[in-house]
């Protein structure tokens, strides 16, 4: 969208069957980097299937910037180690937005975003229309690493008022 700015909420809901980095486990939290801005998650301590739940937000400006993934594990007398990456665009998110979504009923689906080599996604994500809110469910499979996939969920916060409805 033109110039159009707004807050992306990223909600980490879990990671499954990540790599494992220290002697039986692991304790890995997240990254996601942005241009400039960068925001992580909580340390889940000895945990191959972390679950998060954490909403963590990033200022949209540009829409064409990719969204960067990082998961690592914590350590304590040494650098952390890398537990994989992913990466995504928020292109056909802001796509969505430009349709007129007011009257829609719940659980409308305005887009579907297949997997391919680019966008790191595990299986095909949906944008949907969900209580009045547009959100996008994605499963990423881990690039750099011998397995493990990370669950979010998209949310757009729109800061100037207008929605884009």
């Amino acid at each position: 969208m033109e110039n159009k700015t707004g807050l992306l909420r990223v909600h980490i809901q879990r990671g499954v069957n990540l790599a494992v980095r220290d002697v039986r486990s692991s304790d890995p939290y997240v990254v996601i980097k942005m241009g400039r801005q960068k925001v992580k998650t909580r340390v889940v301590k000895k945990n191959t299937n972390p679950e998060w739940n954490e909403d963590l937000t990033l200022a949209v400006a540009d829409p064409s910037l990719p969204i960067k993934l990082f998961v690592y594990d914590k350590d304590t007398f040494s650098l952390d180690d890398k537990m994989g990456d992913a990466e995504f665009e928020i292109g056909p998110f802001f796509e969505a937005l430009k349709f007129p979504l007011k009257g829609l009923p719940s659980g409308t689906i305005i887009y579907r975003v297949e997997p391919n080599r680019q966008n790191c996604l595990a299986e095909e994500s949906h944008i949907v229309w969900t209580r009045g809110k547009l959100v996008q469910n994605m499963i990423l499979r881990l690039q750099n690493v011998e397995c493990g996939e990370v669950e979010l969920q998209l949310q757009w916060i729109d800061v100037s008022g207008s929605q884009g409805l």
